[in-house]
């Protein structure tokens, strides 16, 4: 595949996944958020269990490693990580958001070091995965002058939806399962709506009656669910077949470009100074993490 093809498939997966952001933002006036995540991987499950089914190979869990990494996905990387991001995202910009959730390949790679043998963590990737945090100290700072619980409430949420997701894949890779990843991905959705759907019913704060149907929310559900989601996976499989996770992962610091340009243009969010330095801190992070392999990518 040309050069070409690739990055503009890049390009398009940035757009799709930074625009999500917005869209999230968008839907939450309409919707009750963790209703609205589950709406979302509804339609999703569908189109990625229909797409799946048409591929070569094995794409239904057949062994006990098979749905434990099922579960896990459907745990962490779906059901948690939306809920909390949902949630989180009532009391932060789209680009802020998508900051936070950047840090998920800093927080791989810590995890990865504690919990896979083979992976040790060094002292100038201590220093990066340090320099991660600072970031997000630096993008979630409280608006007032001091540092109060109600203010750092919903950036915390977000960044332990990046958590979940990030331990979520770490835990993925201990399991010896034989199932394909986008097999995994397909039936984590389906299983995690279900999920998002209990939690939904489970909380007070939601309920049916708080859905208020309108072009703009049907839009939202079937944006996030046809293209950040179904189509944003397909790009992403294909792209990681032939770039690499470490080219892939650069996918995480190009999101939230489109997240806050799109923030800006539809709902009129800004980010301040204090975000960008702190967006330039973490992908500085990055890079110290993952300085071995990018020498080794480029010698």
């Amino acid at each position: 595949m040309s050069t070409t093809r690739d990055a503009g498939l890049f390009l398009l997966l940035s757009l799709l996944w930074g625009t999500s952001f917005m869209t999230i933002k968008l839907g939450l006036s309409f919707l009750p958020p963790v209703l609205f995540a589950a709406m979302r991987y509804d339609v999703a499950g569908v189109l990625l269990l229909g797409y799946v089914a048409t591929t070569p190979g094995e794409w239904r869990p057949q062994s006990r490693a098979d749905w434990l990494t099922v579960c896990v996905g459907a745990t962490l990387i779906i059901a948690l990580y939306n809920a909390l991001l949902f949630i989180g995202q009532q009391g932060v910009t789209s680009g802020v958001a998508a900051i936070l959730i950047g840090m998920n390949p800093i927080l791989a790679t810590g995890f990865s070091r504690l919990l896979l043998p083979t992976e040790r963590l060094g002292g100038i990737e201590t220093l990066g995965l340090l320099l991660g945090f600072l970031g997000v100290g630096l993008v979630a700072r409280p608006a007032s002058t001091g540092w109060l619980v109600a203010d750092l409430l919903a950036p915390g949420l977000v960044l332990l939806a990046a958590v979940c997701v990030a331990l979520g894949s770490v835990l993925v890779q201990r399991v010896d399962s034989d199932l394909g990843t986008e097999g995994m991905v397909a039936w984590s959705t389906a299983i995690g709506a279900l999920l998002l759907h209990a939690m939904s019913v489970g909380l007070p704060s939601e309920s049916i009656a708080d859905v208020t149907v309108t072009p703009a929310a049907v839009a939202a559900v079937i944006y996030l669910a046809v293209f950040a989601s179904a189509v944003g996976y397909v790009v992403y499989f294909d792209l990681l077949d032939r770039l690499g996770a470490i080219e892939i992962n650069l996918v995480s610091y190009t999101v939230p470009v489109f997240a806050a340009l799109s923030g800006w243009l539809v709902l009129d969010e800004s980010l301040d100074t204090a975000a960008v330095a702190g967006f330039a801190v973490i992908v500085a992070g990055f890079v110290l993490l993952k300085q071995a392999t990018i020498r080794e990518r480029i010698s």
